[in-house]
């Protein structure tokens, strides 16, 4: 059964975890072992295949992966969060971008012109479920990934898009409020949150994650209803809203993740 960063909007993407953790390992930042058990969380495995020189087929954990890519002048990694009709991060080819459009996710390496995508695998019945996931690497276009914010850029984004969505969904309504709509948001705020971020991140970064994070949990309780917009133009209203409040917090996980190489190449 193969998964994407959709079907549990409240996890960490899994190409979000490689692009903080293994950016903190390619910059001497974290051990190869914390590293790679971070990346891992609560999965079964992880393998990496299709590295340049690899044979057809040939897969490798993690921390040997890691270290080729440093060793094939990889300095960081950065996030795409892509959707349909909003290659988020990507720079192409088609063929790439295709893969990771599907994926919902993908890492693109800086310092070469290499991408990789998860192939998640879901085993076990439910509640006790695991996964494996298998990064396939292959070539991207070397240019500037597209849509991508700043971090300050995006911080603003994120507090401009909820103040303006807030006047418009109070207004018709549209949280709901309903019985299961409490009960999910009262599940998320039980949540644990584990660290979000490798060290070396800005403390900004760490702030508009989590800030991003939560507008994605609410969106998608939000989605569970149209509350008490009846009307077509309502609900039309309510669905665009959504959509960019939506476009706006992907963007702004984005640049959080992506903060460990920005924010570098900027100082």
């Amino acid at each position: 059964m193969l998964a994407t960063p959709a079907d549990n909007p409240y996890e960490e993407p899994r190409s979000g975890r490689l692009t903080a953790w293994g950016g903190a390992l390619l910059a001497g930042l974290v051990p190869p072992d914390n590293a790679a058990a971070a990346v891992l969380g609560e999965d079964e495995a992880h393998r990496v295949t299709g590295l340049p020189g690899d044979e057809p087929g040939e897969q490798h954990g993690l921390t040997w992966a890691l270290g080729r890519l440093r060793v094939l002048g990889v300095r960081g990694l950065r996030l795409a969060l892509p959707s349909a009709g909003h290659p988020l991060g990507l720079t192409g080819p088609a063929g790439f971008n295709e893969r990771a459009m599907g994926a919902g996710e993908a890492v693109l390496a800086v310092g070469a012109p290499l991408g990789l995508v998860p192939e998640v695998e879901v085993f076990g019945p439910a509640g006790d479920r695991s996964a494996t996931v298998l990064w396939r690497c292959s070539t991207v276009n070397d240019g500037p990934p597209t849509d991508v914010p700043s971090l300050h850029e995006a911080e603003r984004e994120l507090a401009d898009g909820l103040r303006e969505a807030t006047v418009l969904l109070t207004r018709l309504d549209v949280a709901g409020a309903g019985p299961e709509a409490l009960r999910a948001l009262d599940a998320y705020r039980r949540r644990g949150h584990a660290e979000l971020l490798a060290p070396g991140y800005p403390a900004r970064a760490v702030r508009v994650l989590e800030s991003a994070r939560q507008v994605s949990a609410l969106l998608t309780i939000a989605a569970g209803g149209h509350g008490a917009a009846v009307s077509a133009s309502e609900m039309a209203a309510r669905q665009s809203v959504l959509a960019l409040l939506r476009r706006t917090a992907r963007r702004a996980q984005v640049a959080a993740y992506n903060a460990l190489v920005d924010e570098r190449q900027d100082s």
